[in-house]
This record gives structure tokens, C-alpha cells and sequence, in this order.
């Protein structure tokens, strides 16, 4: 692999670590610290990141796949 394809994951892992970091700060949030069950509407709301992130980590990876492929033909 070349440095640029290094680079890339980094950025994108990066990415994917801060999306996560995003996601555990929205859920604290929503639970304001409360122990117990969600409301119907916190849960919606988790169901809809928990499908907005799987779908952006899906892209991540076709981004990724993308540009190691274009790298190894490079080589």
C-alpha cells in the first residue's frame, strides 16, 4: 500500500470514531442520565442513527474499496 492509501484510512477511520463518539453523546443526552426504558420517541430516534450511520458506514467502506482498488492498479 502507498502512503496515500494509508492516508485515506486514517481520514476514514477518523470519520467512523467520531460518528461513534457523535452517537454516544446523542444517546446520553436522550437519556438525560435516567435509568430504565425509552420513550416510543427516543427510541424512534435511535432507530433512525443506528440506520443513518450503518448506511454512511456502508459507504465508507465502498469509498474505501473504491480507492485501494484504484491504488493497485496505479502500481
Amino acid at each position: 500500500m502507498t502512503p496515500d492509501a494509508y492516508i485515506v484510512l486514517i481520514v476514514f477511520g477518523s470519520i467512523a470514531f467520531i460518528v461513534g463518539v457523535i452517537a454516544f453523546a446523542i444517546v446520553t443526552v436522550v437519556n438525560g442520565g435516567k435509568r430504565g426504558s425509552l420513550s416510543n420517541e427516543e427510541s424512534q430516534l435511535m432507530q433512525e442513527l443506528y440506520h443513518g450511520f450503518t448506511e454512511m458506514e456502508r459507504r465508507v467502506e465502498s469509498l474505501e474499496t473504491l480507492l485501494l482498488e484504484k491504488d493497485r492498479k496505479r502500481d
